[in-house]
């Protein structure tokens, strides 16, 4: 099945349904991506991680910029990955290319996720869920972390299962508006359609995704420096499937 972008819409958007097993294959395709460049994509995974690190040890500010940068980032990697399919050279100061695309409506997603994340702490504060530092600026133990926690468990797995289907409904959305144009609100509204359509694809990429970071971490963490890279490649992979490339997906 697939839809028409409403009239008006620069380029056409048309939603594919893929079938299940495609999730997989987008982290495949983030790894072809990867193995074709992998100084270039290590570096934009590193300059992306170090400044994202160093907005969320900035008070208030610096986490505000955190969130509603962080589609700006993902724009970005999608417009590599549309570049080296061109034969262009990537290069560190890609990772800005999100900033000239349209940065308002890159950061109104971000708003979106901030607003989630805003709510789901107010919840886990109202509920007393614990944290790693006690009143008294100490740091809490595992085992006094797993006592407190008892009972309250379902608050938790409430919160992370609130944001997941929050990130899963805005997936789409930083290559939507890079390659699309579109507002926030259109392209939250295209990418929580095609989440939806997609949603056992979605699903198995997820767990593929999970499994990936479970294995790179077990080796020192030096799997991480290939996960990575393969991540942010993957999410430009799965935006062309589902939206650039119906009648390929279909005849696999």
């Amino acid at each position: 099945m697939s839809a028409e972008a409403p009239d008006g819409a620069a380029p056409p958007i048309r939603v594919s349904d893929v079938r299940a097993s495609r999730g997989v294959r987008w982290l495949a395709g983030g790894f072809a991506l990867f193995k074709e460049r992998p100084l270039g994509w290590l570096g934009l995974a590193l300059g992306w991680l170090v400044m994202s690190f160093g907005l969320l040890i900035i008070p208030l500010i610096g986490v505000l910029a955190f969130y509603l940068l962080q589609p700006v980032f993902f724009a970005s990697f999608a417009l590599v990955a549309r570049k080296q399919g061109t034969g262009e050279r990537i290069d560190s100061g890609d990772l800005f290319l999100g900033f000239k695309s349209n940065l308002k409506a890159l950061a109104g997603v971000g708003a979106i996720e901030l607003f989630v994340a805003v709510c789901v702490s107010v919840v886990f504060a109202t509920f007393a869920v614990p944290t790693a530092i006690d009143g008294t600026g100490r740091v809490l133990g595992a085992q006094e972390l797993v006592a407190q926690l008892q009972g309250k468990e379902w608050i938790l797995i409430g919160g992370f299962l609130l944001v997941g289907i929050v990130k899963g409904a805005l997936w789409f959305t930083p290559a939507l508006i890079a390659f699309h144009g579109l507002s926030a609100a259109h392209a939250v509204r295209w990418s929580l359609y095609a989440a939806l359509s997609n949603v056992g694809a979605m699903v198995l990429y997820s767990i593929a995704l999970f499994a990936m970071f479970f294995a790179a971490a077990l080796p020192w963490l030096l799997g991480l420096f290939i996960a990575m890279p393969v991540m942010i490649a993957s999410t430009y992979v799965g935006y062309r499937e589902v939206f650039e490339e119906e009648s390929k997906v279909k005849s696999d």
